[in-house]
């Protein structure tokens, strides 16, 4: 048998030279079983490249090509070319998850606090299906003998990574002079407490996903706390705003969430001013009619309903909200619930406005 051996050049470098003849030039070794060694780990090999109208006409099963048309490597398998990339490890996911918020009391009443708002960042494997929940805004109260209604909560879970739970936020208290109605509940953010003859501390907020809700004090009910801040205490005669939400960028601009609802108050209190909803949609309470709902998917709690010849009902708070930011070249398209569907430079961004999944 002959031996043909390859000798390389000081420089390092072994070359073959190209036939002086046109057409397919092959080089082949005989299957048997062997080892390519190259014995450096900062070693390389370039494989063929070229466009997808390039590929070979009768491709063989095995090969192998960089396709420069899709900037991937690919595999003919014998039927069809399958891609290959770092597309198929583990990815990263960016998350907000906000819970629903709470809604208002009934009187001179406190506001709904806001639901929790959680963000931060899960890996997943291909495959993992990531389901979403987006909890409800709680109900207004419609009797001066219970609360605003507490949000429901929102959770992102699958397997391989923690479930993220967002509480949501804590019903606003309502006019009676039961500690347990007048207070405001707590939850992601607490509500804000009424006001019935008693100073009351306000609902107590969740660590990290909120704040608690503003205190009745004289003829003040309290705001509804925010993601991003305290419900605000009522006053003589004026109520307490709701407290501020947390702003985010997950879409690609700036968004608020979860506003606290501002208290209610009466015309017969003066000056008998109600306190105005929390940025990232809070409802405003009222000294006249019935408090403002919290906008819907924001995670806002409801305003704090007045008392002007009646007890008027407070508003509703306003639905949770998941969304999942991640790199367009790791994304599937796989999902349920559908989601809205969004890019922003090199990541592609969905919104959760009802429960759903996601598959990587």
């Amino acid at each position: 048998m002959a031996t043909f051996k390859l000798k390389g050049s000081t420089s390092g470098e072994i070359t073959v030279e190209s036939p002086a003849v046109s057409g397919l030039n092959t080089i082949s070794i005989p299957a048997k079983t062997g080892d390519l060694i190259i014995n450096d780990g900062v070693s390389r090999i370039n494989i063929p490249s070229g466009t997808t109208a390039q590929r070979p006409a009768s491709p063989a099963q095995g090969m192998i090509r960089y396709n420069t048309t899709e900037s991937v490597v690919e595999l003919y398998d014998g039927s069809e070319w399958l891609t290959t990339t770092m597309d198929n490890y583990p990815y990263d996911i960016d998350y907000l998850v906000v819970a629903g918020g709470a809604g208002g009391g009934d009187g001179v009443a406190g506001g709904g606090g806001a639901g929790g708002l959680l963000t931060d960042t899960i890996t997943i494997e291909v495959g993992t299906t990531c389901t979403v929940t987006v909890g409800g805004g709680g109900a207004g109260s419609t009797s001066t003998f219970s609360k605003g209604s507490n949000g429901s909560n929102s959770v992102l879970s699958g397997t391989g990574f923690s479930t993220v739970t967002s509480i949501g936020g804590g019903g606003g208290g309502s006019n009676q002079n039961d500690p347990g109605i007048r207070e405001g509940a707590d939850g992601g953010s607490g509500g804000g407490s009424a006001w019935s003859g008693t100073a009351t501390a306000g609902g107590s907020g969740t660590v990290g996903q909120g704040n608690n809700g503003g205190a009745s004090v004289s003829t003040g009910a309290g705001g509804g706390g925010g993601a991003g801040a305290v419900g605000a205490t009522g006053q003589t005669g004026i109520s307490g705003n709701g407290g501020n939400g947390s702003a985010s960028s997950i879409t690609g601009s700036s968004v608020t969430y979860a506003g606290g609802g501002g208290g209610g108050n009466s015309t017969g209190y003066s000056p008998g001013t109600a306190g105005t909803g929390g940025s990232g949609g809070g409802g405003n309470g009222s000294s006249t009619g019935v408090g403002s709902d919290a906008t819907a998917n924001t995670g806002g709690g409801g305003g704090g309903g007045s008392y002007n010849s009646g007890y008027y009902p407070g508003g509703d708070g306003g639905s949770g909200v998941v969304i999942l930011r991640m790199p367009t070249a790791n994304y599937t398209g796989t999902t349920t619930g559908s989601p809205t569907v969004t890019t922003d430079g090199s990541d592609t961004i969905l919104t959760f406005t009802s429960s759903g999944s996601y598959t990587g």
